[in-house]
Formats: structure tokens, C-alpha cells, sequence
């Protein structure tokens, strides 16, 4: 499954339309595409997404369900059907959670991508094993991944540091969404694994979440344009 399309995802981290709006304005969709996580739904909820879609861009639906298969199975066939072009499960919910989420958006009557999430990109080794789950959080990160393409998912949410060894295991079929990614000279506010969005896909990444380097910029479209123009040379 090659990447194909915008590589850069724009993260909304809004919690009003008005803004998003005013935002998505000055972006140009065959240039990115766009999140809206659990802050923005929760304001908003579908309307905003089904005004982006219709503006012609490619939404990724964040919302990292993560519960009983039917409740997961039913929750993700209603995000499908907001014409979205991915969603995303947290892989720690299982197995057989999973599959259930393969089989509502396969009902859906649409076809996004469904991914899942390995380990945040907020958490590093010692907040990994703080919350109870031994070892290293590079094994940990590929045994979710391998069990998130046995249950016929699309491909992970993983830290950039994580994709090379995940592409060389999983093949290329498998999309790697990377959040973390920083272009050179900024700061990495919250993320603790970050790299630049040219190392990003060098090392495998497939799409490249980015946020307040674009939301924030004095010019969002100039700042995108410039991170594309970044990429170009390794995409």
C-alpha cells in the first residue's frame, strides 16, 4: 500500500470551528490533509468534519477508540460513513477488538484507512514501564504493529524513531503515520520523540502529523509549502 496524495497531515488543534475554518482557508488540499482529534469533535462534533470533506480535503479522524469490540465495531462504521479518509483504534485494545473495527468500516459503505495507534508519542520509556508494561518500549511498539496487521488494519501510528525498524519488519504495504515530526529550528512542545519530516520518511514514514509549525506560522500556507518543499527531495 503506497502512500499516495499529501503526505502532511495538519493537526487542528482547535476547539471551535470559527477557527478551523479561518484556518483552512489559507490551506490548499492538494498540498495536506487534515486531523481533528478528540478536543475539536467533542466542540464541534461531525458537521465540521463533513464541512472538510466537502471542502475537499482528505480528513483523518482521530479519535483512538478504544473499547468493547461492538462498541469499537459500531463507533467506526459511523465515522466511516462521515466520508472521512482514515480512523484510527488504539492497538492495546486487542485482537479481536480490531478486527471488529475492520469489519464496521468494511460495512460502512465507504473505504478510509483504519490504523491504530502503538504507543503516544507523548510517553517515552519510563512512562511506558510507570504504567505497567515491561520492557523496551521499541518491543513493545512492534508487537502491537504485528498485531495490528494480523487483525488486517491499514497501518500504525508510530513515532518516526520507530519507522524504520517497522517498515523492515511489516514491508511496505503498511502505512507508517508519524506524529512528533518537527521541522528543523522549532520547538518540540510536547512530543518527547520527534524528528524533521525529511528523516521522517527517510526512515519509512508514510504520512507526517504536523501541527503548530502550520497552525501557528505567520503564514500556514507559506510554512506548509515549505515543509513539502522539505520532503520532496526523499518522497
Amino acid at each position: 500500500m503506497i502512500a499516495v496524495g499529501p503526505k502532511v497531515i495538519v493537526a487542528l488543534d482547535y476547539s471551535d470551528a470559527t477557527s478551523v475554518l479561518k484556518l483552512v482557508k489559507k490551506l490548499d488540499p492538494t498540498l495536506c490533509r487534515l486531523k481533528v482529534g478528540k478536543e475539536l469533535f467533542t466542540a464541534t462534533g461531525p458537521k465540521l468534519v463533513e464541512k472538510l470533506v466537502n471542502r475537499g480535503f482528505g480528513v483523518f479522524l482521530d479519535l483512538k477508540f478504544h473499547d468493547i469490540p461492538n462498541t469499537v465495531a459500531k463507533a467506526c462504521q459511523a465515522a466511516s460513513q462521515l466520508g472521512v479518509w482514515m480512523v484510527n483504534v488504539h492497538a492495546s485494545g486487542g485482537l479481536a477488538m480490531m478486527q471488529a473495527a475492520r469489519e464496521g468500516v468494511d460495512k460502512s459503505g465507504h473505504k478510509p484507512f483504519l490504523i491504530a495507534v502503538t504507543v503516544l508519542t507523548s510517553m517515552d520509556q519510563l512512562a511506558l514501564n510507570a504504567v505497567g508494561v515491561p520492557g523496551k518500549l521499541q518491543d513493545q511498539v512492534l508487537s502491537l504493529a504485528k498485531l495490528t496487521q494480523q487483525a488486517g488494519l491499514d497501518g500504525v501510528v508510530c513515532s518516526a524513531m520507530e519507522a524504520l525498524e517497522l517498515r523492515n519488519v511489516l514491508g511496505d504495504r503498511f502505512l507508517l503515520v508519524t506524529p512528533g515530526i518537527r521541522p528543523a529550528n522549532t520547538d518540540s512542545n510536547d512530543q518527547t520523540r520527534v524528528v524533521t519530516p525529511a528523516l521522517a520518511l527517510s526512515f519509512g514514514a508514510s504520512y507526517l502529523v504536523i501541527g503548530r509549525p502550520v497552525t501557528q506560522a505567520r503564514s500556514p500556507l507559506a510554512a506548509l509549502e515549505a515543509i513539502n518543499q522539505e520532503i520532496s527531495a526523499v518522497s
